[in-house]
């Protein structure tokens, strides 16, 4: 098969082609731009469309399109994702089958990743399997009983949303939330509240120096802290570790999942995080379901987006 996808992010864009053998993908070509949201959606899909064409061989046997959500997958329609200002109710589907006269499908990005995974990644093989992207933010995507998860209306594995606790750092619009404490800016926020409780104690953490704000800490600063031996940012990545495991206790308790992929940090700082997660799974989680079930780092890295794209066509 010759595969066409389309990435749409809030920031940037892009198209590639691969081939699939029915075991195998080869990425092949790819073209990316800025997102333009001066002008229409539509304009800026005749823009992609355009790149598209630019690196096509041949007519592509199927279509994908990656994009934020919320989305309609069944109607092929994007409505109102918060990172793409302006884009309410867009029937990307019909105007680039329309365009190309070939099947066109349409998933959100956390479902596009979690089939890539699944495809070609670290879940491959698997018939249960959860992704979650554990990056700026925390999406999920299901795959059950052999195939993709979406929900009643595209909703289903918002685990982002799900409350830990009744306090702590704010994601998916809920204090102590799953994403709160486990994405990078949930990560940023706990951070700096530790880092302010050494500062009134006299003591600054390496990733804090006097002066900084909010803003000027990161998950990536602070990871560098740890790795260096600071007990504050080793402190920060611990607690992460626990709720990250207390999460986890409640994906395998519901689902009884076979594998589960964790991308971005835990790809990078597994090392930091990964014994505070498995003694709260150990303790937290049925024994006889923990037993089946491996957590692992991603696979696809930087080129995910792509993979995702790719793998919305073969579904």
């Amino acid at each position: 098969m010759y595969i066409l996808g389309f990435d749409i992010g809030g920031t940037k864009c892009a198209v590639v082609t691969a081939e699939w053998d029915g075991e195998n993908i080869s990425l092949l070509r790819k073209e990316k731009c800025e997102t333009d949201l001066s002008i229409s959606p539509s304009e800026m899909i005749d823009r992609l469309i355009n790149m598209a064409d630019s690196i096509l061989d041949c007519t592509p046997d199927s279509i994908g399109i990656s994009c934020g959500g919320p989305l309609d997958s069944k109607k092929g329609v994007i409505m109102s994702p918060p990172n793409l200002a302006g884009w309410d109710n867009v029937e990307i589907v019909k105007q680039i089958q329309t365009h190309y006269g070939v099947v066109t499908r349409l998933q959100n990005d956390a479902n596009a990743c979690a089939v890539a995974e699944w495809k070609f990644g670290a879940g491959k093989g698997s018939q249960n399997m959860i992704f979650m992207t554990f990056g700026t933010g925390l999406g999920a995507g299901l795959i059950l009983d052999g195939k993709l998860y979406s929900g009643t209306n595209d909703n289903a594995g918002e685990l982002g949303h799900i409350r830990l606790d009744n306090f702590g750092p704010v994601g998916y619009g809920k204090a102590g939330s799953f994403e709160g404490f486990c994405s990078g800016g949930g990560i940023a926020q706990l951070g700096y509240l530790k880092a302010l409780e050494k500062v009134q104690t006299g003591h600054y953490p390496e990733y804090f120096q006097k002066g900084m704000t909010q803003s000027d800490v990161t998950a990536k600063s602070i990871a560098d802290a740890a790795n260096n031996g600071d007990e504050t940012a080793i402190e920060v990545y611990r607690i992460c570790g626990e709720y990250l495991g207390k999460g986890l206790s409640i994906v395998i308790d519901l689902l009884n999942p076979e594998v589960i992929v964790l991308g971005s940090i835990f790809a990078r700082s597994k090392n930091l995080l990964w014994d505070s997660a498995e003694n709260v799974i150990k303790r937290e989680a049925l024994a006889i379901s923990a037993s089946c079930c491996k957590v692992v780092p991603a696979e696809l890295g930087e080129n995910i987006g792509d993979y995702a794209a790719v793998a919305t066509a073969l579904l």
